[in-house]
């Protein structure tokens, strides 16, 4: 199995090592000092279970790989629209684009039976570039549940979480996803093929809506807000908000809000990666999280105010930061 990681980060390096170590053809796409050193000495990987270093191919140049079965998607979802030159030499007939992004994917309404079905999210996929980058018929969902980061160049920390769920759009247990899944397995991973993942992106996305501009915003970490009464208070009615949109689509997430509550608070003093961009003085990867949330209350005539105000400052904010980059 040939495979093909774009943006081999801390995520994208993770799993490019961990598919290595069990066998498959793996190539990384990275930049800089980073590919650099993965080239030199391959991908160290220093984890609670265990270290271990994978030799795969690097470089910056996709057209190097030539075609491949499964590229994965390892950058954020504000650089999907233009990705096209970089997938393209990596496609051939079969080739899936298996997508490990936060938030709404663009994929959301295909092939999604109901009065939705193949409604484009201008937010996610403005104008259709997305999908004309990334083609609809070869998206895979992925839903991450792993926490690392770069520790140095070609260094990953992988700090917990093993469980990266992925599923086709068309809820249908297929022969791609249980192959890609089968290879991340042999390699040490967890990975559901779920029939249906959109209940997974909405239990993420109910934190990430809600975390990440808050910890933008006020600097403070997951444990941080959870501490604080008030932020607590406006995270819960974020949540709600979150899952009355989630119902209005057809998504019913067996989740309580108490409960997505506790599970963030035992992540700990945990920088979102929102945050982290901020501190860089990168953009904030705001519209899959945000903005799209409250373009499906538009769609479907939820109301959630919350959602709204938060967009609003979020955005002042992330303007800032690209006027400043």
């Amino acid at each position: 199995m040939k495979v093909a990681v774009l943006g081999a980060g801390a995520i994208g390096a993770y799993v490019g090592a961990s598919l290595c170590r069990a066998g498959a053809d793996v190539h990384l796409v990275a930049r800089g000092p980073h590919l650099a050193a993965l080239r030199e000495r391959g991908v160290e990987v220093r984890s609670p279970r265990g270290d271990f270093t994978a030799h795969p191919n690097a470089t910056d140049d996709p057209a190097e790989i030539g075609p491949v079965d499964h590229v994965f998607l390892g950058f954020k979802a504000n650089a999907y629209a233009a990705a096209g030159p970089m997938v393209a030499p990596l496609l051939h007939e079969r080739t899936t684009i298996i997508a490990a992004q936060n938030g709404i994917p663009w994929w959301y309404f295909h092939k999604l039976p109901g009065p939705f079905e193949g409604h484009r999210i201008e937010s996610v996929d403005p104008g259709g570039a997305v999908t004309r980058a990334l083609p609809l018929d070869r998206a895979i969902g992925c839903v991450v549940y792993a926490a690392t980061e770069i520790e140095s160049p070609g260094v990953v920390r992988h700090l917990e979480g093993t469980r990266f769920s992925i599923g086709e759009p068309d809820m249908s247990i297929s022969p791609r996803c249980t192959e890609f899944a089968e290879a991340m397995v042999a390699g040490g991973l967890k990975c559901p093929v779920e029939r249906d993942l959109r209940c997974d992106i909405w239990i993420k996305l109910m934190g990430n809506i809600a975390f990440n501009p808050l910890s933008a915003l006020t600097r403070a970490t997951m444990a941080g807000i959870c501490r604080h009464a008030g932020t607590r208070a406006l995270v819960a009615q974020m949540m709600e908000e979150t899952l009355e949109v989630a119902h209005r689509v057809g998504c019913h997430p067996e989740i309580s809000v108490e409960k997505r509550l506790a599970g963030a608070e035992r992540t700990g003093e945990h920088k979102t990666s929102t945050l982290q961009d901020l501190e860089r003085g990168r953009p904030m990867e705001l519209d899959v999280l945000l903005t799209a949330v409250v373009e499906l209350a538009d769609l479907t005539g939820a109301d959630v105010p919350t959602l709204r105000a938060i967009t609003a400052v979020a955005d002042l904010l992330n303007q800032q930061v690209v006027a400043a980059s």
